[in-house]
């Protein structure tokens, strides 16, 4: 892949992981459009890892309270004595069904990769699911409120976003804002539940890679996409939460479906 490709896709990667586009579709859609070859799949997926930067950066003290709090209470037998403890359990839990269908749908999910079409059209379900979030959401309650039927909900949710074109921040934000939760406490938990997706789909891609034998080859195209992801998903975390604290999420909603309907439309005349 040229590394003016892999710089452009990085970008476009952290900027849509957690605005609620997809950015599996963009990644598909882009090149398409653009006339580029099909990036590799497991350059898509790896290239995930540079927005965890974002998440790590923007969350640490999170993820660090996290980490100990779950330790603690393990050590102590009361594995969900604090807040910070539970919040890990809780996305524990919410990560089980993405894994399960993930490997149990590997392949299917994988070839949806390669029909911009199919991609595109998913693309209105993720506009749906973003306006009648919006519409229906009772945005009552806070991340305090969170308990483990929220959990697995949000988990089923989240692997409908296996499908390229269906938001992974957009299911689940709009699965947290179904159980009546407000913008920012949805955004949140969306977020943390990213960094077990995200690192698990990475670890499978790399194996694919290195049994391939292609991971030298793509380390340049890697490194690059993965640096651009890096600082454009830590700006647009930054930037969403700010945003979400005051307005909906109904422009992302039209983004997705104009998006959508305008590839759609490419597909048409190119026949």
């Amino acid at each position: 892949m040229p590394l003016f490709h892999a710089f452009v896709l990085g970008i476009v990667q952290g900027a849509t992981e957690y605005i609620p586009v997809s950015s599996s579709a963009h990644l598909v859609l882009i090149p398409w459009l653009l006339g580029w070859p099909d990036s590799p799949f497991t350059f898509e997926v790896l290239v995930q890892w540079g927005t965890l930067v974002g998440v790590f950066a923007y969350f640490w003290q999170d993820l660090w309270d996290i980490v100990r709090g779950m330790i603690a209470g393990l050590a102590r037998r009361r594995p969900f004595e604090t807040p910070a403890a539970r919040m890990g359990w809780y996305i524990v839990v919410g990560t089980l069904p993405a894994i399960v269908f993930g490997f149990a749908l590997k392949g299917f999910f994988e070839a949806a990769f390669g029909q911009p079409v199919t991609v595109a059209a998913l693309l209105l379900g993720t506009a749906a699911i973003l306006a009648a979030a919006e519409r229906w959401g009772r945005r009552e309650r806070t991340t305090g409120d969170l308990g483990w039927l929220d959990a697995v909900v949000v988990g089923f949710w989240q692997v409908t976003a296996l499908l390229p074109g269906i938001s992974r921040s957009g299911s689940t934000i709009g699965g947290a804002m179904f159980r009546g939760f407000d913008r920012p406490a949805a955004a949140r938990f969306s977020f943390l539940l990213s960094v077990p997706a995200l690192l698990g789909g990475g670890v499978v891609a790399l194996w694919d890679m290195l049994e391939a034998g292609t991971l030298m080859t793509d380390l340049p195209a890697l490194a690059v996409g993965f640096a651009a992801a890096a600082v454009s998903g830590y700006l647009c975390i930054r930037w969403l939460l700010s945003y979400l604290k005051t307005r909906g999420l109904v422009v992302f909603a039209i983004y997705c479906a104009s998006f959508g309907v305008f590839c759609l439309a490419v597909a048409v005349v190119r026949g």
